[in-house]
């Protein structure tokens, strides 16, 4: 009875407007399941192949009716009749389908949303919780939210060269006083820019975009909200950026250009610019600080930051071979794990277990074109990972992931951990 009878796909609009995959598997026994895919904005290039259409007389050419087609009339011919609790086996059939390195025949938009569905699906089927499936009865840890309460870089329309600025709400004993407490730095964040006669209009990822020009503007005024509302940095609270270095770095003249800050720096240059910049402020974590592809830059940082999570995203792009190599470099310590990244549930899965046999924290993350689906929520507390990054505190698609692990945490009851990653940096 839990054999896959039909598989449906849409095109949908993510949060920016733009168009994405849906996708709906129903098995016999009458369980359903439903994924919407999101896509990246900052798309490093180890990243799986996101398949767009690329006619122009439709959504700019960025419509996926494309990638619809691929899964009705080709991956849905291949899955029907598996029995639906094979979801190694029907991640390997879809990328057997496809037969490339990047998903770019079928598209990992196509792939990844039948993935994810079938999951849905299956615990739907056990009348399980989607985390209780994937993580079994060990899955219980509420991860620490990296609430990104200011947008920069490619994701706002300011002068800040980082893309995140975030808050970790490390010195509280559960999840929903951690999320509690970091809503109320956020709405102090407003009041204090708009104090200062900053914009408080939000970018892609939900958080604010005033229109500073030096890093360390920002972290000020994030420090200042914490302090404002009763709050210590330090101890409550722990500050994160996203550099997206790849963003700013010219690989033509191979230096990077802070152009918010008038800076032209050479890698050895731009890792003496973070200790200065950084110097004073109780940092966590510090993500893509270097360009995707810079392994001995990346291995050097990590190196001379052991008291602060150094985290790859564009230099793993949440694949496995990657992380492997960074492994065996000491490249990075912690790794952000998005599915669209790598394209399936098994893979990414892998990527998770990889890193936790090799002492790397995983990050779980959405994009900045997201959607309504909270898989993502129930993936963290699946695999006990320690963090979550879903953007800021404001907008449905960003708040949606929040919620579910609040519901998470409440249904878990006494059952539930709060791991402060502050114990982590000791």
């Amino acid at each position: 009875m839990t054999e896959i009878i039909d598989i449906f796909a849409r095109e949908i609009l993510d949060s920016r407007g733009i168009p994405t995959v849906e996708v709906e598997v129903t098995l016999a026994d009458g369980s359903f399941g439903r994924a919407a895919i999101p896509s990246g904005l900052s798309v490093g290039i180890h990243e799986a192949h996101e398949l767009r259409d690329k006619d122009l007389k439709r959504f700019g050419g960025k419509g996926v009716q494309k990638a619809i087609n691929n899964v009705q009339e080709i991956i849905a011919q291949e899955i029907k009749g598996i029995d639906v609790l094979e979801q190694d086996f029907i991640d390997r059939t879809m990328c057997r389908l496809d037969d490339t390195e990047n998903k770019a025949l079928l598209g990992a938009n196509a792939i990844l949303g039948v993935s994810l569905a079938v999951a849905q699906a299956a615990a739907d089927s056990l009348e399980l919780p989607l985390y209780r499936y994937l993580g079994g009865v060990q899955a219980n840890s509420l991860p620490v939210p990296l609430c990104n309460i200011i947008n920069g870089g490619v994701h706002a329309d300011n002068h800040l060269d980082f893309q995140e600025f975030m808050i970790a709400p490390v010195g509280f004993s559960t999840y929903s006083e951690a999320l509690r407490a970091s809503t109320e730095v956020f709405h102090a964040l407003k009041c204090i820019l708009r104090e200062a006669n900053e914009l408080v209009s939000i970018g892609e990822e939900g958080g604010f975009s005033p229109q500073f020009r030096e890093t360390r503007q920002a972290l000020d005024a994030i420090m200042q909200a914490i302090n404002k509302v009763g709050y210590s940095p330090g101890k409550h609270f722990y500050l994160a950026v996203d550099c997206a270095a790849n963003e700013f770095y010219c690989s033509k003249s191979k230096v990077y250009e802070l152009k918010g800050e008038g800076l032209t720096l050479n890698k050895e240059e731009l890792a003496e610019y973070y200790k200065r910049c950084f110097a004073g402020y109780p940092m966590i974590a510090i993500e893509d600080p270097f360009e995707q592809n810079d392994w001995t830059s990346w291995a050097a940082f990590t190196k001379s930051h052991k008291k602060v999570h150094v985290v790859g995203d564009d230099l793993f792009a949440s694949n496995a071979k990657r992380l492997q190599t960074g492994i065996d470099r000491s490249a990075a310590s912690a790794i952000v794990i998005a599915p669209n990244q790598v394209g399936t549930l098994s893979e990414t899965m892998d990527s998770i277990r990889r890193a936790s046999r090799n002492g790397i924290s995983a990050i779980v993350s959405h994009r900045s074109g997201d959607t309504e689906d909270t898989f993502i929520a129930d993936l963290c507390v699946a695999a006990n990972a320690k963090m979550i990054k879903t953007g800021g505190l404001c907008r449905s698609e960003r708040v949606a992931k929040y919620n579910q692990l609040l519901r998470i945490e409440e249904e878990l009851g006494e059952d539930a951990s709060y791991t402060s990653v502050f114990a982590l940096l000791k």
